[in-house]
């Protein structure tokens, strides 16, 4: 593989500002992309996939390489050379890549790959928290959350069916495969853009994991129905409540940004999802108005993003302790606050994108021991760990309200 000075150099610089400046890696790397528009397909799937593995790995590129933050431009290059290194790719004659020694990058990649908390390149308050609350789990489950996640989709039922959509991909050279025990899941059977397609443009699919998908499912919205999305965001779990109730009933979709909400119009308006009306939370007075409404109501918490750190790796250098006890304090007021919306033998779910037991199922037992959960019984939870299943690492919990009646 030859290395193209203009793309090391943008990889380089899309990293200083993802590590130096904070920037997110996703949005970063989007605008970075859009830089020349000379880039082919494959170059920017060469800046792309390059800028993720080094993010992936920082710590221990770092280690090996020997920089140190805030990075220098140097301390850049030198990781670069180590991610080229290992990749088995040879390094041009470039000033930046002078004396890098291959031997010395292969011999610390061993030793430091026998300790954990490099070999998973993780911060240690992460290693250790993730050992107390998983155990003999953590180590496989962090392995597994360095890997490259699969690219899910999810058919559209008010526009098509999984067997169209499968044959729609084909036709633009996309193949994919049925996801067993979800009916409306496909899985790509290698990477591609899948947002270039006419069958995306056409509203016939959306992106979204199998454990997302698992987490509407649970819910098992009914054509008719009243469901609130809580926490609906861009609406990826909103536009599939949409879906499986056939555009029959309401749905409420709230959300504190309303800047997610416009995206959520946005793609509800591609999807032909027609009841789903959405609701800016500007205060405590938007839930209230809805106390006792809702046959199901869905919370999609806020939480500390461990169980998709495959998809978003520069979210383990970002995420903070404090954090952490932050989101958790969060999550248990939402339970409090948003439970209240449900009627009488409503369903209530209960997910986030974490595989911590302090956000899931002790979130839920905290919740059920309170005053307002005291008439609440769990009917299933569930949790999926990412090297058990090849799934993005979920909880979901199902509650039914007012058990005394019954």
């Amino acid at each position: 593989m030859r290395l193209h000075r203009n793309l090391v150099f943008a990889v380089v610089d899309c990293l200083q500002l993802i590590f130096n400046k904070g920037e997110y890696a996703d949005k970063q790397l989007h605008k970075t992309l859009k830089l020349d528009k000379r880039w082919g397909s494959r170059d920017r799937g060469f800046i792309a996939e390059t800028v993720y593995d080094i993010v992936r790995w920082q710590r221990l590129y770092a280690e090996i390489g020997d920089a140190h933050q805030p990075y220098k431009q140097e301390d850049l290059f030198r990781m670069f050379a180590v991610w080229a290194t290992l990749k088995g790719i040879k390094l041009p004659q470039w000033s930046q890549f002078h004396n890098t020694p291959t031997r010395r990058i292969k011999g610390r990649f061993d030793e430091l790959s026998k300790i954990r908390k490099f070999k998973a390149s993780i911060p240690d308050w992460l290693d250790e928290l993730g050992l107390k609350e998983l155990g003999n789990l953590w180590e496989e489950e962090i392995y597994a959350q360095n890997e490259t996640a699969p690219v899910v989709l999810r058919a559209n039922r008010l526009l098509t069916n999984r067997d169209q959509l499968i044959k729609s991909l084909s036709d633009e050279n996309i193949y994919a495969q049925p996801v067993k025990a979800l009916k409306d899941a496909v899985k790509l059977t290698e990477r591609a853009d899948v947002f270039k397609t006419d069958t995306f443009k056409k509203g016939w699919f959306e992106v979204q994991d199998s454990s997302s998908q698992m987490v509407t499912e649970l819910l098992d919205p009914n054509p008719g129905m009243r469901v609130i999305d809580a926490c609906a965001g861009a609406g990826g779990k909103s536009l599939h409540i949409a879906s499986l109730m056939q555009n029959k009933g309401q749905i409420i979709s709230l959300d504190i940004y309303k800047k997610k909400l416009v995206e959520l119009k946005r793609r509800a308006r591609r999807a032909k999802a027609f009841n789903i009306e959405t609701r800016h939370i500007e205060n405590n007075k938007v839930i209230k108005k809805l106390h006792n409404s809702a046959d199901a109501v869905l919370i999609d918490a806020p939480c500390s993003g461990l169980g998709v750190l495959r998809r978003n790796p520069d979210a383990k250098w970002k995420l903070k302790p404090e954090f952490l006890d932050k989101v958790q304090k969060t999550q248990q007021e939402l339970l409090q606050a948003y439970s209240k919306m449900l009627k009488s033998n409503g369903i209530l779910v209960y997910a986030t994108c974490s595989i911590l037991p302090s956000e899931n199922t002790q979130q839920i037992q905290t919740f059920l021991n309170s005053e307002s959960g005291q008439n609440f019984k769990l009917i299933k939870d569930q949790s999926i760990l990412t090297h058990k299943t090849g799934q993005d690492g979920f909880y979901m919990a199902k509650l039914l309200n007012n058990v005394s009646s019954t």
